[in-house]
């Protein structure tokens, strides 16, 4: 069941993303940083990222993912598949 997942900015959010469909994979977080935001908020290796503020990651590249994420500046909403 997806769930929401808001850090309060700004950035570093701790955590490292792999996929984007030019790997013709799920964007999915391969590591969180200890001590971090995304540690805090609960984030783990292994979820899969569906949406970023609200946009559906189905059809973004890597880059695409890690521009939005960066154009966050205030605070990231992720929604996630554990």
């Amino acid at each position: 069941m997806p769930q929401n997942v808001i850090l309060q900015g700004p950035s570093p959010w701790g955590f490292r993303l792999s996929g984007g469909i030019d790997f013709n994979q799920p964007l999915i977080i391969t590591r969180i940083t200890p001590g971090s935001k995304a540690s805090a908020a609960n984030l783990c290796p292994g979820d899969v990222i569906i949406a970023i503020d609200g946009l559906g990651t189905e059809n973004m590249t890597h880059n695409d993912a890690q521009e939005r994420i960066k154009a966050a500046t205030h605070q990231l909403c992720l929604k996630i598949e554990r």
